[in-house]
């Protein structure tokens, strides 16, 4: 039988061809070849070197790598009932294969002959990044431990992908398990007319009348927006903040397996057994080993101060915004179905524009378009549409090419909401650069996937998708990780792109890309009025720049809420003693000790927070704020230099940064790069300028 998975080689699957049956004998037989490749390399006479041991076992754990890489993407993509059955068949082998990988004394033995030899200093400093970074890996995969706590090691990395795993179905079931139907339009006043239009066409696909709303992002966050219909605008809410916990609509309708309650402390408590069994304290110590943060408790100071600095804001912030809904909305107390509402509207009345208007101006054609001049532009490379085998219709692929025409990578854009797929926007590895034993370069590529709203039907024609300014930011931060993925020019795998980049430095090219949003030469690149094909009036650009930090002292306190929350549970919070509810009431307590803003009793956000419960965040989620003093100073160069040359596109500035942060991907320091890049350490200023914080700085 023909296997898609099997027959990719250094190519890309036939994602259309790949059925959950080929799951299981695919990975089955890559399984056999890492598990053959692993005994050869343990069993080596000869000594070890790069050639003999470290290609044979790269090759061998890319291919599986890959294959099983593309059943995560696909689960996370176009998701079903055979899809995540196949792959939980699989999860444990796996996991079981890399425990073994990592477990393996003897193959750590072989990896320290190498650095212990005259050969070390033939081998290139990406190979020799690879190879420390490796011996680390081997230290905190367990290789080191005692033999009668191995199996113990090994069956908690087991049970962390399969809950973990779960975690993320129990989101992804219970956010596409909701649906709001109106059928009396007196209820949906205030809900611009694209978003209606898109209702009406859920309504239809579900066989309804009227319109409905579901839980994803471009259909929940409108309604939170512009209805005026508060009761409509509560229930929407609750059903968003309780999804996958005890109090989600479908509890107690034969889905209790969707609460993540239990999950979320097994979870903690597999995590905290791992750093103990490792050696340290808590799993926040046993985080912090390959990052740049030094210690538990730089990181709460860090998130600590930047609360202090953010808390006058944030006051001033929510009393401008309780006493503009008394006045102006009649809304003498502020719910939490109304913050998203009152905001809008008092960002209107101060500013004299709605985010509506604005999304008008951004069709998403245009905004790739002016996306890709940038990148183009300041990095010298260029950007074309190409076909690849895809996943779904609306999957759209490209190239890029560098100075010389060459082919360097490719990426794929998946845009658009839909069911089965997983909510939030991400960049994913598809394939990472590295030099093959032929002497052929394998280029990388990169998933981008976002979940923007897709184009609608309006008076019978099909109109381009638009977008918000904020949905903008999110794809320019996206392509900024798949930047850093696609132009390394590191030829060693294992540090190629973003692999082997410190975790709290990884947002840095991400968020360094945002910046760009925010310049009004780019701007008129981006933007095309959906009807006029007017570009974005300077006027109304000027509006959106004296707002860009409107609330920005409640959103910050947000973000160290979600971060501290993250942190103290991985540092501090007794798992092994705690029950459930526990979990919750630290995200009470927290929020209470840091926001301005009351938690709501029935809110149960971290039974969706994805992020740290089943994404790569666990005891990093502070890496954002960590990553955006490291961005707002890189893009401070472009700043400098903008009036002498007279744009922020510079492609002088533009290449040294592809070349000292992009290209050499994690074959340093992220410290390092930084350095080559400013000629000096990272500053803050720059970020509390960025954020209208800096007074509070003082």
């Amino acid at each position: 039988m023909s296997n898609p998975l099997l027959e990719m080689g250094h190519g890309l699957p036939n994602y259309f061809a790949i059925e959950p049956k080929h799951i299981e004998e695919a990975i089955t037989s890559l399984l056999q070849d890492a598990h053959q490749s692993l005994k050869d390399a343990i069993a080596l006479q000869d000594a070890p070197t790069w050639k003999n041991l470290i290609s044979p076992l790269e090759l061998t754990n890319q291919a599986l790598g890959r294959a099983w890489g593309v059943v995560n993407h696909l689960t996370s993509v176009i998701d079903s009932t055979e899809l995540r059955a196949a792959h939980a068949k699989m999860l444990p082998e796996v996991t079981a294969y890399s425990s073994a990988f990592e477990q393996s004394l003897e193959l750590f033995e072989q990896y320290k002959k190498i650095q212990a030899t005259e050969q070390w200093l033939q081998l290139s400093p990406a190979q020799q990044k690879v190879i420390t970074n490796s011996i680390r890996d081997f230290q905190l995969g367990g290789a080191e431990l005692a033999e009668e706590f191995k199996p113990r090691f090994a069956k908690i990395s087991e049970d962390l992908a399969q809950l973990t795993k779960s975690f993320s179905d129990h989101v992804l079931d219970s956010t596409d398990a909701f649906l709001q139907v109106v059928h009396d339009f007196q209820f949906l006043e205030g809900i611009p007319e694209d978003i209606l239009s898109a209702a009406k066409e859920l309504a239809k696909a579900h066989d309804q009348e009227g319109w409905a709303f579901n839980l994803k992002f471009p259909s929940y966050y409108p309604v939170q927006q512009f209805a005026q219909n508060r009761q409509l605008r509560q229930t929407l809410y609750e059903a968003y903040v309780t999804r996958a916990s005890e109090l989600s609509p479908q509890y107690g309708q034969g889905n209790l397996d969707w609460d993540n309650s239990q999950g979320m402390l097994e979870i903690l408590k597999l995590r905290h057994e791992e750093a103990r069994l490792l050696g340290f304290e808590n799993y926040a110590a046993l985080s912090l080993v390959p990052k740049m943060a030094s210690s538990v408790d730089e990181v709460r100071e860090f998130l600590s101060e930047f609360a202090k600095r953010a808390h006058k804001s944030a006051l001033r912030d929510l009393d401008e915004l309780q006493q503009f809904a008394s006045s102006e909305l009649a809304i003498q107390s502020l719910e939490p179905w109304d913050i998203v509402f009152a905001s809008e509207k008092l960002k209107q009345a101060k500013y004299l524009f709605s985010e509506h208007e604005v999304k008008k101006y951004f069709p998403i054609d245009q905004v790739l378009q002016g996306l890709f001049h940038v990148i183009q532009t300041i990095f010298q490379v260029r950007i074309q549409a190409t076909i690849l085998p895809t996943w779904h219709a609306d999957v759209q692929s490209f190239e890029v090419r560098n100075e010389s025409d060459h082919v360097v990578a490719h990426f794929y854009l998946d845009a658009y909401a839909r069911s089965g797929k997983r909510g939030g926007a991400w960049m994913d590895d598809a394939r990472g650069r590295m030099l093959m034993q032929n002497g052929d370069i394998q280029t990388p590529v990169a998933y981008l996937v976002c979940n923007f709203p897709g184009p609608i039907t309006v008076n019978g024609q099909l109109r381009s998708a638009t977008i918000s300014h904020d949905d903008v930011i999110t794809l320019f931060h996206e392509f900024g990780h798949g930047l850093h993925h696609m132009l390394t020019q590191v030829d060693a795998l294992g540090v190629s792109g973003i692999n082997g980049v410190e975790w709290d430095a990884v947002e840095l090219p991400s968020q360094f890309m945002e910046n760009f949003c925010w310049d009004y030469e780019v701007i008129q690149k981006l933007s095309r009025h959906i009807d006029t094909h007017d570009v974005l009036p300077r006027e109304l650009f000027n509006k959106m720049l004296a707002a860009k930090n409107f609330q920005n002292g409640l959103f910050t306190l947000r973000q160290i809420v979600f971060s501290s929350f993250d942190w103290e549970l991985h540092s501090s919070f007794d798992a092994a003693n705690a029950k459930p509810s526990d979990i919750l009431a630290l995200s009470q307590t927290i929020n209470q000790n840091i926001h301005v803003l009351n938690q709501s009793p029935i809110s149960r956000w971290p039974h969706s927070f994805s992020h740290i419960f089943a994404g790569g965040y666990a005891a990093g989620y502070y890496s954002y704020k960590w990553a955006e003093v490291l961005s707002a100073d890189a893009f401070s160069a472009f700043e400098e230099q903008a009036s002498g040359f007279g744009s922020i596109l510079n492609p002088k500035v533009g290449i040294l940064y592809r070349k000292q942060i992009l290209e050499v991907g994690g074959s340093r320091s992220a410290a390092e790069s930084f350095k080559a890049f400013r000629g000096r350490s990272p500053e803050i200023d720059a970020l509390l300028r960025h954020g209208g914080l800096l007074e509070e700085s003082a």
